[in-house]
């Protein structure tokens, strides 16, 4: 008999991000300081992040979806130009790619990583293809290796979607620092927070240049300090650009949970731990194991559901985990299955197997660093107890 008294009595927010007393202040101090908008802070927070990740250029933009769209703008793409990349991913890889004027080609994941597969990439290129975006997929790395010999044997661009990305390494080197530049996010289910946010690592520096004219409108740089203390700077319109600017207020949150970040994914480690363990005999397929010489983000832990030992299908275990009072993500149902991209561009059922495959089956946990050993523990209980109830 199912007990109907759910494992919590209030709900387990997924993806609720772990803010301190130091953001709070840092943000007080930015309200008072008058400087609310693009200013010293971001400068600030995009010299930390270069320093970070070991890359000549950051800049601040208000999403990885701005930080994408002015890459493929900062490239020259023309329209109709072709970019790989893969159907496992959140819709904004493809809008960017779409926004910039170029047509999303999407090739398969591997079943294992659920990151895009190499082979497949090789068998989309086309006369028309430019460039390479590779998404490291809940922080898994991607075969960067193999990625970037295919790019310069087809004199292609990569761009990184390192959405989930922010710590992640790949055989001792960061993701967002193999190809011609990368994209990192910092939405509130981020592992680096600014409520909204994004980045842009190049070691371009015309690449960089660009991109932070066309984030604020398409002015010269110098309207980036205009109303500064050095002094009033007429600026000059030099592309028609857009408004993607990050705040001050943004930054005043980055610089802070920059500072956390290994301690933040310490955290997530143990949790991740925790889960593999508890999870193992259950009906599902756990992460697969960390490759050998990487690091993996630990941006989403992602349980795929073995549906030939369930009795209902993914979306009904979804459904009853919230029952639950456990908050889940769904991560992802794959872009070619999506009415936008089916009408558009004619995919249909079956032409990624692997990423139809992983749609099908796969639920994201609360995974926060926030996390208490009371909310992991009831996230267990929670999972056994509705599989468990479930299998066949």
């Amino acid at each position: 008999m199912y007990n109907r008294k759910p494992v919590r009595d209030n709900f387990l927010v997924f993806g609720n991000p772990l803010i301190k007393e130091a953001e709070i202040k840092e943000v007080e101090k930015t309200l008072l300081s008058g400087w609310l908008g693009t200013g010293p802070k971001v400068a600030r927070f995009e010299d930390n992040f270069r320093k970070y990740k070991g890359a000549e250029y950051a800049i601040a933009v208000s999403s990885c979806t701005a930080a994408l769209h002015l890459s493929m703008l900062a490239c020259g793409f023309l329209p109709g130009d072709e970019i790989i990349t893969t159907p496992m991913t959140f819709c904004a890889t493809a809008n960017a790619i779409i926004h910039a004027g170029c047509r999303p080609v999407f090739a398969d994941c591997e079943k294992e990583s659920m990151n895009i597969s190499p082979e497949e990439i090789e068998k989309k290129i086309t006369l028309r293809t430019k460039a390479i975006l590779p998404v490291h997929f809940a922080g898994r790395p991607c075969k960067m290796d193999a990625i970037m010999n295919i790019a310069q044997q087809h004199h292609l661009r990569v761009i990184e979607d390192c959405a989930h990305a922010i710590e992640t390494e790949y055989h001792g080197k960061k993701v967002g620092t193999f190809g011609n530049l990368g994209c990192f996010s910092f939405y509130v289910t981020k592992n680096v927070v600014t409520g909204e946010g994004g980045m842009v690592i190049t070691n371009n520096e015309v690449y960089a240049e660009k991109i932070k004219i066309l984030a604020l409108h398409g002015m010269s740089k110098d309207a980036w300090k205009r109303f500064s203390d050095e002094g009033f700077k007429h600026y000059q319109v030099i592309y028609c650009g857009y408004k993607y600017n990050m705040t001050d207020i943004q930054a005043s949150l980055g610089i802070h949970q920059l500072q956390r970040v290994k301690k933040n994914w310490q955290r997530r480690l143990q949790i991740w731990k925790q889960y593999n363990e508890a999870f193992k005999d259950l009906p599902v397929f756990i992460p697969s194991p960390f490759e050998k010489d990487t690091l993996h983000g630990l941006h989403l832990y992602t349980l795929l559901l073995d549906l030939k030992r369930l009795k209902v299908g993914r979306d009904f275990i979804v459904n009853a985990l919230v029952k639950e009072n456990i908050g889940i993500g769904v991560h992802y149902i794959a872009l070619h299955l999506h009415p936008y991209y089916r009408t558009t561009y004619g995919f249909k059922l079956c032409d990624f197997p692997n990423a139809e495959w992983i749609s099908e089956r796969t639920i994201s946990l609360p995974f926060s660093a926030k996390l208490c050993d009371k909310d992991v523990n009831d996230v267990i209980r929670a999972v056994g107890k509705v599989i468990d109830y479930y299998k066949r």
